[in-house]
């Protein structure tokens, strides 16, 4: 995540060679930040047929989708306030009285109705709905189309769920399938697919991708670590959080203009006394000197010292040996480099998004691990 104490630097819009990521890494770190990594090994014939990834999204939410509609859809139970003529429910007194529906012969009722109109049938529809109008290829799109107006005549309404109604509809253990519709739909929405809709801010197709891969990478890292670091050997995974400057006096208007400190990913390993603060940057994790050769960014060095060296407390031991770490994106280069300063270690270190998915995962799994240092000044 691009934190809101870095400035933006020319450097720091150096692009990915995004064509030469293969599919079926995409595809691993979409599992991971949708949390879906259960379903690692599954769609392989998806993976391998789709061209890119919106493609790959709507083919397997178009799969889930008919698989549920094949199985019926899950029903769920909607609030409804109406006034009938018999009771049904709980009566409510106030509206019944207030109204004078007694002497009409009516009771207003509250009442729970057993429905397939749920927020989560409601979203997968409203997902459906938006990739047909996205997609390029016109035989997929037609088939979004398809599934979409299916869910309609089964009885789901076409407007979006609100995000308190998402929530509040839980998904239990045993519904697997509509666990993985469901995070498919969200994807289209929040994770991965920009609207081509009016907004306060423009995005240039061409930016499409890199803005796609940039949240993926976000959201994948910590949620890999979530699901792959073992808790019984003590390690706990915290999202990122707002740090606050440790000012000891300051002037009426400065805390108007102090930049936030916002952290990616935090791990905590009580057990071994580590805490790894983790930053994804979605860039070359080098850029090129003034006088030649490369160096790592300065803003993003100066970040991560920020958020080391400003937490330090004496009533919070790891704080003052509290490691950094910058994690970018690669293809095709590998770097993992890493300095003690002042106490704390600093590490730089790349995923080579081209290299096999099994090679990421280990790359990945390996992040936590210490790196031996050289002893010596520079």
């Amino acid at each position: 995540m691009e934190a809101l104490l870095t400035e933006q630097y020319d450097d720091d819009a150096v692009p990915l060679a995004l064509d030469k990521i293969p599919l079926r890494n995409v595809w691993l770190l979409f599992l991971y930040a949708s949390g879906l990594a259960r379903f690692r090994d599954r769609f392989e014939a998806e993976v391998e047929t789709s061209p890119d990834f919106k493609t790959l999204v709507a083919r397997l939410l178009c799969y889930a989708t008919e698989k549920r509609l094949r199985r019926n859809l899950s029903f769920g139970y909607r609030r409804k306030e109406e006034t009938l003529r018999r009771v049904r429910g709980r009566i409510d007194i106030l509206e019944s009285v207030s109204r004078d529906l007694f002497r009409k012969g009516q009771v207003a009722c509250r009442f729970e109705e057993l429905t397939i109109d749920t927020p989560r049938n409601r979203l997968v529809r409203a997902a459906l709905s938006s990739l047909s109008g996205w997609l390029d290829d016109a035989d997929l799109a037609h088939r979004c189309r398809t599934l979409a107006h299916a869910l309609g005549r089964a009885g789901v309404a076409g407007e979006k769920p609100s995000r308190a109604e998402i929530a509040s509809d839980q998904i239990g253990r045993h519904e697997a399938d509509d666990r993985l519709m469901v995070s498919l739909a969200r994807a289209v929405f929040d994770l991965v697919l920009p609207t081509e809709s009016a907004g306060a801010r423009s995005l240039l197709k061409a930016q499409h991708d890199e803005t796609e891969f940039r949240k993926l990478f976000e959201k994948a890292i910590g949620n890999f670590f979530a699901a792959e670091l073992p808790r019984e050997e003590g390690w706990r995974v915290f999202p990122g959080k707002q740090y606050n400057w440790p000012v000891a006096a300051a002037s009426t208007g400065i805390a108007a203009y102090l930049p936030i400190m916002i952290t990616d990913i935090i791990l905590e390993n009580a057990k071994q006394g580590r805490r790894i603060i983790i930053d994804t940057k979605f860039t070359e994790v080098l850029t090129k000197s003034q006088h030649g050769g490369s160096r790592f960014k300065t803003g993003h060095l100066y970040q991560l010292y920020a958020y080391l060296r400003s937490q330090e407390r004496p009533d919070d031991p790891l704080s003052i040996t509290s490691d950094g770490m910058l994690v970018y994106p690669s293809v095709g280069t590998d770097v993992d480099e890493t300095a003690l300063i002042q106490g704390h270690r600093l590490r730089f270190v790349t995923i080579d998004l081209s290299a096999p998915s099994g090679t990421v995962i280990e790359r990945l799994q390996q992040l936590p691990l210490v790196s031996k240092l050289s002893q010596g000044t520079f």
